[in-house]
């Protein structure tokens, strides 16, 4: 196991209460790791394995929206065909050995869709709409070879006798031409197109259909076998390697339905990507005659992603690669023998590794690439939509590349450490600069790239300390043509270190504890009450909910006690431990009640202090997360909070009987806190709740008057409580005769 991964397990084996304000580690090591890097001459493996790409460069633009078919000849010439929205005819390009390109053909219809090329050279070009297959001589005159009266081709191909079959849409047809011209149905798949065709040694035909999703070979004889049927709804490339085994492409969802054509557009420059990639041109039919998903002209988008499937010499299907997000139109093989495969909508090359592995070649700057010729020497060129472009690719490697990483954001000001990379660098050369900043993408007023000195497996970064970083990779061939590899990539860092911070502090009721502190209760029956979050005031007995975080909490009735809690962050992630602290109003020296507190709240029996206002200090510390030298605290102050556990004064309790009414009086009086409640029982019967004279009980002292009738005559015995808002409580009695 490499050096970097182990050093990335072992950070995420530590325990959660370990330095938070320790050295931290950018580890890049898979291909979705530099999904927003930018990336230029390099190659980029799913376990992001970093490379030189193959050569990669534009050869021809055609300025037409989009190169369907692309095929090249024995002598090296290649010929591209395509078209769009807005032509009037079908170009058929021809670039020679030397680059040189021109018009070669100009034929009746919007687009070209397929080429194919004779043992004798000639070319053979299939049109759409209304396809018709054209043969041109070497000057470029085109004469009709073939009509198969279908509406659209999707592929042509020679068997090994020079027998040219046609697949057709839309009714799912292939054609067979002999070498003398004459024509025919050869096989009907009894799906709506045949959207991909191949021919492989034996001159069985490998056919994808839509919009079963159908994977077919047809024999010499015209027999048909389903090999495989995709989940997706359009077998869109086929491809057949030297060992038989048959590669296929599918795409969108089996619930999308066809979208009919529609009239043809006005003439418009060459369109813009859409979703579900290239537009095809629209030309008019009649009712009900639909497209794939991928071409149809009011797609907007392409549901379901893209599989590849490989079926095996034997039969047996397996699917290697998927996307959720490309669409792949095209299929091939690299001199390696390797599949690879061209999409859209993003213009990416992807290569097949050994399983499950896959390669990101290339990116080509238009948005779709829709077809692959295989050329003399290991030559590799490819077509594109938006806009018509022709490149090649390969075979041999670039000379450099350069990997640029997204900004990098350490989340707080930080200083920055080492570059550790596992590769190979002694076939070439493995270069790193490095530059930050404090905005989150790199402006002209971060710092300058600078180099980073490479010793071994890495090398210091320069660049300043700041808040976000940004490293950029260069990888360069040796002199043998032999190219270095990086692996994966480490970026060490270390955040300074920050002050705890408060956002609130508040008293909790009185005679509330929480759940983990232990205590005697003194009286009964015993209740429960829940807070709301910090910021949401309600009336002390609310009915309430609080967090491990104290952002909300369940509380126990506990008389006598006295509580508080906080909200307090640490932009490190530290670990924080707190400090509670007591002192009268008029004190000027604060006394402890709680240290090395990890709580966020604190409640304690407040009998031992006397009544009157208090204030608390609570201090956050980092030191759990810090060397001594480093720690950070910060201090909060409440506001004044009371402590009350003295019961409120029954005053001048009187009564008087008057035949069957008594009538009682008396005066309440509390020291510190609002009278709560004030309840009379006759003669040890129930509490009941007795009204102030001014019926709001809104004050420190209140006047309370009962007349009670239909008594029974005799002696009776008046009994008052009395409590304050602390729930502290009185009781007095008079006897009445």
């Amino acid at each position: 196991m490499s050096r970097i991964r182990l050093i990335s397990l072992a950070l995420a084996a530590l325990p959660l209460t370990s330095l938070a304000v320790e050295t931290k580690t950018w580890l890049h090591s898979s291909q979705a790791d530099y999904e927003k890097a930018e990336v230029k001459g390099l190659s980029l493996r799913s376990d992001g394995r970093i490379t030189l790409a193959p050569a990669f460069r534009e050869i021809f633009d055609s300025s037409a929206p989009y190169l369907w078919a692309l095929a090249e000849d024995s002598k090296g010439n290649l010929y591209a065909g395509g078209g769009g929205s807005g032509g009037s005819t079908a170009k058929l390009f021809q670039i020679d050995v030397h680059g040189k390109s021109k018009v070669l053909a100009e034929l009746d219809g919007l687009e070209i869709h397929a080429i194919a090329i004779d043992k004798k050279d000639r070319v053979y070009v299939a049109t759409a709409p209304d396809g018709r297959i054209y043969r041109l001589s070497a000057a470029g005159k085109a004469e009709v070879f073939y009509d198969p009266k279908a509406k659209y081709i999707w592929a042509i191909a020679f068997d090994s006798k020079q027998n040219l079959f046609i697949a057709t849409g839309d009714a799912g047809e292939i054609h067979k031409v002999t070498p003398d011209g004459k024509g025919s149905i050869f096989a009907k798949t009894e799906e709506v197109h045949v959207r991909s065709m191949v021919i492989d040694k034996q001159d069985n035909l490998i056919a994808g259909t839509e919009p079963g999703g159908l994977i077919l070979r047809v024999s010499p004889a015209g027999e048909g076998f389903v090999l495989h049927q995709a989940s997706k709804r359009e077998v869109t490339a086929v491809a057949v390697a030297a060992d038989g085994s048959i590669y296929a492409a599918a795409v969108g969802g089996k619930t999308q339905l066809a979208v009919p054509i529609l009239p043809p557009a006005p003439a418009t420059a060459a369109p813009t990507a859409a979703p579900s990639g290239p537009q095809q041109a629209q030309p008019a039919t009649r009712p009900g005659q639909v497209l794939p998903p991928t071409l149809g002209a009011a797609a907007g988008t392409l549901a379901g992603g893209s599989e590849v499937w490989r079926i095996a010499a034997d039969g047996a299907p397996r699917k290697l690669w998927s996307d959720s997000q490309e669409v792949v139109y095209a299929l091939a093989f690299d001199a390696q023998a390797r599949l690879l495969i061209g999409t859209g909508n993003k213009g990416n090359v992807h290569r097949l590794d050994d399983y499950p592995l896959s390669t990101l070649l290339v990116n080509a700057t238009p948005t779709q690439v829709l077809v692959f010729a295989s050329g003399r020497n290991g030559r590799l060129h490819l077509a594109t939509g938006n806009i018509g472009k022709v490149f090649q690719l390969g075979p041999e490697l670039e000379k450099d590349g350069r990997l640029e990483s997204e900004a990098l954001d350490a989340a707080a000001f930080s200083r920055w450490g080492r570059i550790a990379f596992e590769g190979k660098s002694e076939q070439g050369s493995i270069l790193f600069e490095s530059r930050s900043g404090n905005l989150d993408r790199p402006q002209k007023n971060w710092s300058p790239w600078a180099p980073v000195p490479i010793s071994g497996d890495g090398g210091r970064i320069a660049s300043p300390a700041s808040r976000f970083l940004q490293y950029r990779l260069t990888l360069k061939a040796g002199a043998s043509g032999l190219a270095p590899r990086v692996d994966s990539i480490a970026v060490a860092y270390l955040p300074q270190n920050a002050a705890p911070v408060f956002e609130d502090i508040e008293a909790t009721p009185a005679n509330y504890r929480f759940p983990s502190q232990t205590v005697t209760l003194t009286i009964a029956p015993s209740q429960n009450i829940t807070l709301p979050p910090l910021g949401q005031k309600k009336r002390q007995q609310s009915t309430l909910s609080l967090s491990s975080d104290s952002s909300s909490a369940s509380m126990q009735y506990a008389k006598g006690y006295v509580g508080a809690r906080w909200l307090a962050s640490d932009e490190n992630g530290d670990v924080l431990t707190f400090k509670v602290e007591i002192r009268g109003v008029k004190e000027s020296e604060w006394k402890p009640l709680k240290d090395k507190l990890r709580d966020k709240y604190y409640a304690w029996d407040s009998t031992a202090f006397p009544d009157g206002e208090y204030q608390l200090r609570v201090t956050a510390s980092d030191a759990p997360s810090n060397p001594p030298a480093s720690a950070l605290s910060t201090s909060v102050e409440s506001d004044p909070l009371l402590i009350d556990n003295t019961p409120p004064q029954i005053l001048d309790l009187k009564g008087a009987l008057s035949g069957t009414v008594i009538t009682a009086t008396w005066h309440a009086k509390d020291a510190l806190n609002l009278i709560g409640k004030a309840e009379y029982s006759i003669d040890g019967g129930e509490w009941l709740v007795a009204e102030p004279v001014t019926r709001l009980t809104d004050a420190q002292e209140l006047d309370y008057k009962l007349v009670l009738e239909n008594l029974p005559r005799g002696e009776h015995t008046v009994a008052v409580r009395v409590a304050d808002d602390f729930d502290n409580q009185t009781v007095e009695k008079v006897v009445v005769r």
